[in-house]
């Protein structure tokens, strides 16, 4: 795990960039990225092409895997931010000799998986992207070609930044580097304002910045002589409806075994490791399969707020025990986290409007001796484990309310917004006065944070919802498979633009690697595939809790939700309201917002508002607190 930086020069013409030389402009890149890579940072180039690498080490520790590294010919060049999971195999198969080709063995000269992928693109060219089983985003440069291959896995666990203008494309692993670059202007990105204030967030491939996108997931990208072309490799919602004939208990056993597979990849490190392990059924069945797996006592990790009857750690020191782990329970006081606040603002390298949770797990457990941990993200996502997940289910019954056209439909909508004068009120009302109540129409009216009459308020000019049009391109399903939709639905959207990228940028900000076992292709093409009478049918996660059979006990698969929520609400209110109230006020300046709405908005919050929770503020304070300190015009 580590940062990757890098920039072409436009048909070897040099681009403005005040006095630096483009020596000094990749070790600024890569200087910025530092924190991600503290063991080893490297640059390379030519007359076209810099490269530069930060180097967080887990696997083959020796200075020979340090990058940027060049093929066994010198022919290719390559850096690489993730860990590639089945690499020794893929190692074994390019050792051979390729029956009936004159394809020669590799010559490999480190036990690294980044020699592999340099040896699959010199085997098998963009192809090998369908080989790799990983979390990755790579640039690989072919020195004899001069064209820049760069990836991005299938997920999009890894994140890859870039602007391509001018015929210059400029990358790199998080957005300060990119800034650190000269290369990019500091614009905010008016056509992605809309989209942060209504979701938090910002939906690749946009980015906060006018001039900064991210390739998507699933994609690859190939630069040659200024032309820069972008592929789709990989394709999530191609599993959706896909044909499963299985029985219930052969679907069951499909799934653990695939599960299992899953985690056992993901314990491959030359590095001490653990896990997360919240008490929940997700963290909790990873901990139970590691256990089983690993030869060595597992490294568990809670960190919690501890309050009594509602710690969950109780829970997780259930699990522990059960799996004999050597636990570790962080126990943290509200006034911990919030003196570290500040540090995890600092951290955050794009605006979210969450974060600062995973920054303080991530810290404890990194300062607890480990580099890498396993996570139980994507388990609720994957197995329908959100309340989303049946109420769109619910929705999806409810198409005889299309018999009705919108316009008649908005009466009684109207009728039950006024009755119930809240956020879900308003969600109720846009629901049901869509032109199709659908799916498809009501599941980003779910994710949002404001309503759109909320925004119209607040924002001067309402600009196109880039949400919409990534859902659009999401097919929808038949009707055994409404779930699998949802969870398509989830992963390519709110997963990947806010869990994910949050756990990065979190997790690397104190060097620690996080691998995600749910989020495996391979056990996500085969649950999608499965239809919804399986995953649903009374309780949530049913599949994943009748695959996993005895492996958890009864007290943590069927107990109740719980756990401790901080108090933020207090907190914007006392401790950090000048905080708040400074970046509110300074927010309501800005020329895409008007600003007494803002202001207004602050003091709703402040005269307790139904309408108006700490979460609907506290994600505008940190965007302007992230445009201050990044000198975002």
């Amino acid at each position: 795990m580590c940062g990757i930086a890098g920039f072409t020069v436009a048909n070897g013409v040099p681009i403005a960039i005040g006095t630096k030389n483009y020596a000094t402009v990749i070790s600024e890149m890569i200087n910025a990225l530092k924190h991600r890579g503290p063991d080893a940072q490297n640059t390379w180039n030519d007359t076209t092409t810099y490269l530069g690498h930060a180097r967080l080490s887990i696997i083959d520790l020796s200075a020979a895997s340090n990058q940027p590294m060049q093929s066994s010919d010198s022919r290719y060049v390559i850096i690489y931010n993730g860990e590639l999971y089945n690499y020794r195999d893929l190692r074994l198969e390019l050792q051979r000799v390729a029956q009936g080709t004159s394809n020669l063995p590799y010559a490999f000269k480190t036990n690294s998986d980044t020699e592999v992928i340099l040896a699959a693109y010199q085997r098998w060219g963009v192809d090998c992207l369908s080989k790799f089983n990983g979390m990755f985003a790579f640039a690989l440069y072919d020195t004899v070609e001069k064209t820049l291959f760069i990836a991005r896995d299938r997920v999009g666990i890894k994140p890859l930044y870039y602007s391509y203008k001018n015929d210059q494309l400029v990358f790199a692993s998080e957005v300060r580097s990119m800034l650190s670059s000269g290369f990019i202007d500091r614009k905010l990105n008016l056509e992605a304002i809309n989209e942060y204030f209504l979701y938090q967030t910002v939906h690749a491939p946009n980015t906060i910045l006018q001039d900064v996108k991210m390739l998507m997931p699933g994609h690859y990208m190939l630069m040659k002589n200024g032309d820069l072309h972008i592929k789709k490799y990989w394709d999530l919602n191609n599993y959706t409806s896909a044909s499963n004939e299985l029985d219930y208990q052969q679907t069951c056993a499909k799934t653990k075994e695939l599960l299992f597979q899953a985690v056992e990849r993901r314990l491959v490190a030359d590095v001490p490791f653990g896990a997360f392990l919240s008490g929940g059924i997700d963290s909790s069945a990873v901990v139970g399969i590691m256990s089983k797996m690993s030869a060595k006592k597992v490294e568990t990790f809670n960190v919690s707020f501890d309050e009594g009857e509602f710690s969950e750690a109780k829970y997780a020191k259930k699990i522990a025990e059960k799996f004999e782990t050597n636990h570790h329970e962080i126990k943290l006081s509200p006034n911990d986290f919030l003196k570290q606040l500040p540090e995890s603002l600092n951290a955050m390298d794009h605006p979210s409007g969450d974060g600062p949770n995973t920054y303080i797990v991530s810290k404890a457990t990194k300062n607890a001796g480990v580099t890498m941990a396993l996570s139980g993200l994507g388990g609720d996502e994957a197995f329908a484990g959100y309340d989303v997940f049946k109420r769109m289910a619910e929705i999806n019954k409810k198409s005889y309310l299309n018999i009705l056209p919108s316009t008649l439909r908005k009466l009684p909508a109207s009728v039950m917004k006024a009755k119930n004068k809240s956020v879900a009120g308003d969600k109720i009302y846009e629901v049901l006065t869509q032109p199709k109540v659908n799916v498809s129409s009501a599941y980003p009216i779910s994710r949002k944070v404001f309503s759109d009459s909320q925004i119209d308020g607040l924002l001067k000019n309402q600009k196109s919802n880039n949400l919409k049009t990534l859902i659009s391109k999401i097919k929808e399903t038949d009707k055994e498979h409404v779930l699998s939709y949802v969870s398509a639905l989830e992963i390519n959207t709110y997963m990947q633009n806010t869990l994910l990228r949050d756990t990065d940028q979190m997790s690397m900000a104190v060097a620690l690697e996080v691998r995600v076992p749910f989020l495996d292709y391979k056990l996500l093409e085969f649950v999608l595939s499965v239809k919804d009478e399986f995953k649903y049918p009374s309780t949530p996660k049913k599949l994943l809790i009748d695959s996993l059979g005895d492996l958890l006990p009864d007290e943590v698969v069927n107990r109740p939700k719980m756990g401790f929520t901080l108090p933020w609400k207090h907190w914007l209110k006392n401790e950090l309201k000048s905080f708040c109230e400074e970046n509110m006020k300074s927010l309501s300046k800005r020329d895409f917002v008007n600003e007494q709405a803002v202001l207004n908005l602050w003091q709703q919050f402040l005269k307790d508002d139904a309408r108006v929770s700490w979460s609907r503020v506290w994600h505008l304070i940190v965007l302007e607190n992230w445009l201050t300190k990044n000198n975002i015009n």
